[in-house]
């Protein structure tokens, strides 16, 4: 029953059919379960775990590598390569993506564990009246019509209309649902409002809600999925997953990289059609083949296999520096994703302020002699611990009558030096109305509350409850026979008026200097409330967000006038709203979801089960330390000290960390484009090949490897949090960047083929060929010469490249402390671990070349004479991977 809260209590109950004194028949609870089903939240299938798995390989660059690591399996066994060399880089390839899959696997894992959590909150029993008597069954037994009793303690079972008040007044805790940050009171008065929040609705009990004061009976309109929390179920549930920018960018880049890749095999099978008649290669078809073999190695020398590895590393080690910054990252992607941040929509209670409703003003009548009549004082201190000063100011308890909604105050007695007095505190209005005598703070008088007296209180409370939008309490006392004991209600009059109250959550001190930087940073600021339009335009004023305007008009919307809106003016309220308040949960998604569509990247935070969908619908969700399960889970990081200036220091870690991630992208591409530049030249030009394959995976993986990782660690700019968020569509690579990369991969690639050609033509130590017989080797079986054919196969001129290609993309990764600062600006020092990294490469790398036991994994000949020796044995004969021709393999081949 949608409109329940709309209808007397006389309407609803004749509309589920239900005597209020005796409840539901059996006959009936029968009939409203097979129409309305069970009180529970239904649930949903998970995903299975080999989906989840499947889906990690769903992904381009991850394709692009699988068909590196296949193609180069079969290179491998077509060059006559048999046991572990063949499966060295594959091997490599496929750890590393099961690395990045089981990161993945483990997030979605998390993700989904917000639906399970949302069942905590469903109580598990209730107190039902039926057939006239009143029984404990459990809560998922309940039907709509029945009657339930709640008191203090109770988690409300499902939702339901208020019918009877048993106490004063009932008091509900509901800010797991709306986000409140008091307890609201509920009546059994009908709400004629016209779209009603859920705030509005103060008749209806919400599932999942607690009772903190009072006892009432309800009768139950909604259960299992159609309650407030079934709602926010389904809102999870229609929620998908959005790609993070950073995904996004690297499907981008993948796309990209392939039509590179295949551009490259045609290109170099196209330049060396005339060649494929060569004698060497026995026959044109050979001759293909042969130079097909050398575009898809050239293919696959263009991938980055460590880039995966390297971008989780990366995310990794921001996980870690931003828990240092209170903020414990569930979601690695959501760690850059925070870099282009565009707006964030922050919940007002306990992110902008304390969530500790502390004393902020003090007013008290001076003198009613002279003017000014009234004295107002100040109140230090955001929190309950007993700290604070009083500025511009020149005990026993024996009985107590608790706050009640008829008389809105609460009145205690108190004994004093002998002397008893009861001191009274609650709503303006109820307090003044039962004071006949005012206390004058100056000489400590009782003088008659006069009607001047009155009007001039009366202008002060506006002042609080208006302009300074605080929550009022005034407070009295009166002066008790000697030796009272006890006190009724009838006591609560002939009071003496002592001063009104205000108070206030404050906000956080640090949170005026974290707006500031916000705008200085091209980020907005939404404050996101379920509190009323006044108190939270109060709070932006004290907190900076409304520092630059006069007139709040376009600024600050309640979810009622946004939702009022032409399409035309709602979006250019998207483009200028500061303020949002008197929400509830479906609010909160709606607005995430508008400002997607206008292309914005939002951080949403939230810590209540109401938050939970929006939070899942940002691009990332962001929930406090002290929130709820649900909250957490759904989220993509939690704040541990549930602070708002947190959110942008984690904001200026993700843009660094985009950076970073930028430059090592920038780094291995750019080796990758000399390496490729090598090979094709060398294929272009008839020289020998200058890296062999095992060269190629040590290059990539490690000397690559290990510097771009610590280019992670790169410093950020100094201007990181003054320009403006990157674009959506900004691509990783541009143009400029590319070009960028191509001159430095051209050079790379050039210089290790001038170590190659130096080692034959020049070097002591090698032939000292003239270069057309370097140029001509692949005919040196076919023709004369002063020089054994063998030389072309020695290993020491690419142990020459290699060294040529690891020691300039050692300078390469210098270049990549910054993208456009200079080494004279950003030194080398600024980065240890990159410094570090570039030592500890060459150390492995001359460990490689002159440690016999590592230099041997360079070493094909060792290789190969230890797996023929397997193939020599009848076991290695019946190798099954033993499927290719010698016939098909290109003439050089052979001949070794």
């Amino acid at each position: 029953m949608e409109d329940a809260y709309a209808k007397s209590v006389a309407e609803v109950l004749e509309a589920f059919g239900v005597d209020q004194t005796k409840g539901l028949s059996d006959s009936q609870v029968e009939q409203h379960a097979r129409l309305y089903g069970k009180n529970v939240l239904p649930k949903e299938e998970s995903t299975p775990f080999w989906k989840l798995v499947l889906k990690q390989f769903d992904d381009l660059l991850v394709k692009i590598l699988i068909a590196a690591a296949v193609i180069s399996f079969l290179l491998a066994r077509m060059n006559g390569e048999t046991g572990l060399s063949a499966f060295l880089e594959p091997s490599v390839i496929f750890m590393i993506l099961a690395a990045n899959a089981a990161v993945g696997v483990i997030t979605e894992t998390n993700a989904e564990k917000a639906l399970e959590e949302l069942r905590a909150y469903q109580a598990d029993i209730a107190t039902v009246l039926r057939n006239g008597c009143f029984s404990i069954l459990p809560a998922t037994e309940l039907v709509p019509g029945d009657i339930v009793e709640v008191a203090v303690g109770c988690k409300v079972p499902a939702d339901m209309r208020m019918v009877e008040m048993l106490s004063h007044q009932l008091r509900v805790d509901q800010a797991i649902l709306t986000g409140e940050s008091c307890s609201v009171a509920k009546e059994l008065e009908s709400t004629p409002a016209m779209n009603a929040v859920y705030q509005d609705k103060t008749n209806i009990l919400f599932s999942g809600t607690v009772v903190v004061a009072g006892r009432a009976r309800a009768i139950v309109i909604g259960v299992g999925s159609n309650t407030a929390m079934g709602s926010i179920r389904d809102a999870m549930l229609r929620t998908e997953d959005e790609a993070t920018p950073l995904k996004k960018k690297l499907d981008e880049f993948g796309t990209f990289l392939a039509k590179v890749i295949a551009g490259i095999c045609i290109l170099v099978w196209v330049v060396n059609i005339g060649h494929f008649r060569d004698p060497s290669h026995g026959g044109f078809v050979r001759g293909a083949i042969h130079y097909f073999k050398v575009a898809v190695a050239l293919a696959v020398a263009a991938i980055p296999e460590g880039l995966p590895a390297v971008v989780t590393t990366c995310l990794a080690l921001g996980t870690k520096r931003m828990a240092r910054l209170n903020a414990i990252v569930r979601s690695l992607p959501s760690v850059e994703t925070l870099g282009c941040t565009t707006v964030i929509c922050s919940d007002k209670t306990g992110t902008l302020t304390t969530n500790m409703m502390s004393v902020s003003k003090v007013c008290v009548v001076r003198s009613v002699h002279q003017r000014p009549m009234t004295d107002e004082y100040s109140i230090s201190g955001t929190t309950f611990a007993p700290d604070g000063f009083i500025y511009d100011a020149g005990g026993l308890q024996i009985s107590v009558l608790e706050f009640s909604r008829d008389r809105k105050m609460m009145s205690v007695l108190c004994s004093r030096k002998h002397q008893e007095i009861m001191f009274s505190k609650g709503a303006p209005e109820s307090i003044m109305a039962r004071c006949t005598h005012i206390l004058c703070n100056d000489d400590g008088s009782s003088v008659p509350l006069t009607m001047d007296i009155r009007n001039e209180l009366e202008a002060r409370l506006q002042s609080f409850a208006g302009k300074d939008t605080l929550r009022c309490l005034a407070l009295a006392l009166k002066r008790m026979p000697a030796g009272q004991q006890s006190i009724c209600y009838g006591d609560e009059a002939n009071l003496t008026f002592i001063g009104l109250v205000g108070m206030l959550d404050p906000p956080r001190e640090e949170v005026w200097d974290a707006i500031h930087s916000c705008m200085s940073a091209g980020i907005r600021v939404i404050v996101v409330t379920g509190d009323n339009k006044s108190t939270a335009e109060s709070l932006c004023r004290q907190i900076g967000a409304f520092e630059h305007l006069n007139d709040f008009a376009g600024y600050s919307y309640t979810a009622s006038e946004f939702e009022g809106l032409p399409p035309l003016e709602r979006t250019n309220a998207l483009q200028r709203m500061v303020l949002f308040s008197r929400v509830e949960p479906s609010h909160k998604k709606m607005l995430v979801e508008a400002l997607q569509t206008h292309n914005e990247v939002v951080a949403m935070t939230g810590d209540g089960v109401n938050d939970a969908p929006a939070l899942k619908k940002a691009d990332i969700g962001i929930a406090m330390g002290s929130g709820t399960a649900v909250a957490k889970s759904a989220s993509d990081m939690v704040l541990a000290d549930d602070n708002f200036a947190t959110i942008v220091a984690a904001v200026a870690e993700g843009r660094a960390i985009y950076n970073n991630t930028k430059q090592f992208i920038r780094y291995m591409i750019s080796s990758n484009i000399g390496e490729v530049v090598c090979i094709f030249v060398a294929a272009v030009l008839g020289m020998p090949d200058t890296l062999i394959p095992v060269q190629l995976l040590w290059v990539n993986l490690v000397t690559d490897g290990l510097p771009a990782t610590a280019i992670g660690f790169n410093k950020p700019d100094g201007n990181i949090m003054t320009v403006k968020p990157r674009k959506v569509n900004e691509a990783v690579v541009s143009g400029w960047l590319f070009f960028r990369y191509l001159v430095i991969g051209a050079y790379v690639g050039l210089a290790t083929i001038a170590g190659f050609v130096w080692w034959f033509v020049y070097s002591e130590n090698g032939p000292r060929l003239p270069y057309s017989e370097l140029v001509n080797f692949d005919s040196c079986s076919t023709r004369q010469t002063s020089y054994p054919c063998s030389i072309f196969e020695d290993r020491h001129p690419s142990t020459v490249s290699m060294t040529v290609l690891v020691v300039v993309e050692m300078f390469n990764a210098l270049n990549n402390l910054s993208e456009n600062q200079s080494l004279l600006v950003i030194h080398p020092w600024s980065n240890l671990w990159l410094v570090g990294s570039i030592i500890l490469t060459m150390i492995l790398h001359v460990a490689v070349l002159y440690i016999e036991p590592l230099s041997a994994l360079f070493s094909v000949i060792l290789i190969d004479e230890v797996l023929k020796f397997f193939s020599r044995s009848p076991r290695g004969r019946r190798f099954p991977l033993r499927l290719w021709r010698r016939e098909i393999l290109p003439k050089e081949s052979r001949d070794n």
